[in-house]
């Protein structure tokens, strides 16, 4: 006796898992270079690796996976990255409260995230992942932070930050 699928709950767990490694193992969210179709970049803002997925984090993932699955289904040459905005006194700061080496719980949180988000099952080509604060990222940011320099395309002046109150006046003691 076969199920009747308007009377078969939806099983989450099995079926989520079942087509994120299928997904996984095909690598079809992994852009294709072709150039006879249209290129089309979606980029939502990279993550600070604190270690836990929040709603905000959802919200702003699905938006951005909804726009790349449309994309894809009109014919676009997507691509899709993700990103970690891990560099700095930030991740410093959270790792020396932790009692933690910086680079340990940055790259431990960036694993737990990447778990969280890859279980979300969005459209992201995970072979372009990158985080800014391992060294082949930054240090061409930093080359071609000299290159604008050389070239008068950025500049130096006085000016009001909007700083982290709470970090600002740790940083006077």
């Amino acid at each position: 006796m076969t199920s009747d699928p308007a009377t078969t709950r939806y099983n989450v767990k099995e079926t989520e898992t079942k087509w994120q490694q299928r997904w996984d193992e095909t690598g079809c969210f992994n852009v294709d270079i072709d150039p006879d179709k249209p290129k089309y970049y979606v980029l939502e803002m990279f993550p600070y690796p604190s270690g836990r997925i929040h709603m905000g984090h959802v919200r702003n993932y699905t938006m951005g996976d909804v726009v790349a699955r449309y994309k894809r289904a009109q014919g676009f040459n997507v691509l899709h990255p993700m990103g970690w905005d891990a560099f700095g006194m930030p991740a410093e700061n959270a790792a020396m409260e932790q009692k933690v080496h910086p680079g340990k719980w940055t790259y431990e949180n960036i694993a737990t995230m990447r778990s969280q988000l890859q279980k979300m099952g969005l459209a992201i080509d995970w072979s372009r992942e990158l985080a800014t604060c391992h060294p082949g990222y930054y240090q061409n940011e930093q080359k071609m932070f000299l290159k604008f320099l050389e070239h008068d395309l950025i500049y130096r002046r006085r000016s009001w930050v909007n700083w982290d109150p709470r970090r600002q006046h740790r940083s006077r003691k």
